[in-house]
């Protein structure tokens, strides 16, 4: 097991207010749950800080406009921060130009707070539109966190799939942008939060410890059957900001540390998973 390397990826979703009103829910209550993501960021860069953390944060541009100071204090703090669009409109809701117009704008925000252009970009509610790629390719990204197609190996995202209903799929041929996989599963949104919408409902609100333990035995399956591989969990400060979940968090992080965890930023594991394929 010494010669394994079983990485961790934090990454934290700050979207604020600009997820609810992506949603068309403006209204005061669902805008005040936006702002509670503001409220809890000093406290989670406190817990990264106390054990030395590493992580990536995904920023819409409204967001850091919105919030400056508290973007601020996650670039200072020697985070990476990535492209979220400039609002937290799916991409397939956008017109090519529309979605143009908005990962530029918000690439420029971010050139602006940190001193250079984001070299990551994850979409809003991970859904895709036929132009994100392309559009991220043309624009220099070096990768993207947004796709399901592993579990643990970051891979070439393909261009050109096609995939008709009454025949074999037919794929694309692998480009330049390195895909560093997510799961829904290891996600503190669909856990935890309760959101009635119309007539749907996400129920949300789980048991902080039972999710640890699922979190947790990912992480486990990670170490003993890959000799390099990467996790990556993705928190929402709004969400993962409560009171009860802080204190999961700590003790998920805890227990990572435990059993050998290197934790980093996503462009520090894209450059060398690089480096191996080279």
């Amino acid at each position: 097991m010494s010669d394994r390397l079983s990485q961790v990826c934090l990454s934290f979703d700050f979207d604020a207010i600009s997820v609810w009103l992506a949603r068309g829910m403006s209204s005061p209550t669902p805008v005040s749950r936006g702002e509670f993501g503001a409220v809890t960021v000093d406290r989670i860069l406190e817990l990264l800080d106390r054990l030395g953390l590493p992580s990536t944060w995904f920023i819409p541009g409204h967001t850091i406009e919105s919030y400056p100071e508290q973007c601020k204090r996650i670039h200072d703090a020697g985070h990476e921060i990535g492209n979220h669009g400039w609002t937290h409109v799916a991409p397939n809701l956008l017109s090519r130009e529309e979605e143009l117009e908005g990962l530029l704008r918000a690439s420029t925000a971010i050139e602006k707070l940190t001193g250079r252009r984001p070299r990551g970009y994850r979409s809003p509610s991970w859904d895709l539109s036929p132009n994100t790629l392309r559009l991220l390719l043309d624009h220099g990204f070096e990768y993207d966190s947004s796709m399901m197609g592993h579990d643990y190996l970051p891979y070439a995202v393909r261009q050109g799939d096609e995939f008709p209903l009454n025949e074999p799929a037919r794929f694309g041929a692998p480009t330049r942008l390195i895909e560093m996989p997510v799961s829904w599963t290891l996600d503190d949104y669909p856990h935890f939060e309760f959101v009635r919408a119309g007539q749907s409902i996400i129920p949300g609100l789980m048991n902080a410890n039972s999710v640890m333990e699922n979190w947790v035995e990912d992480f486990l399956y990670l170490k003993e059957n890959f000799d390099w591989g990467v996790i990556t969990y993705t928190f929402h400060p709004f969400v993962i900001g409560r009171g009860h979940r802080m204190r999961m968090l700590e003790r998920l992080l805890r227990r990572l540390i435990d059993e050998g965890a290197t934790f980093r930023r996503m462009e520090e594991v894209v450059d060398e998973y690089r480096q191996r394929q080279a």
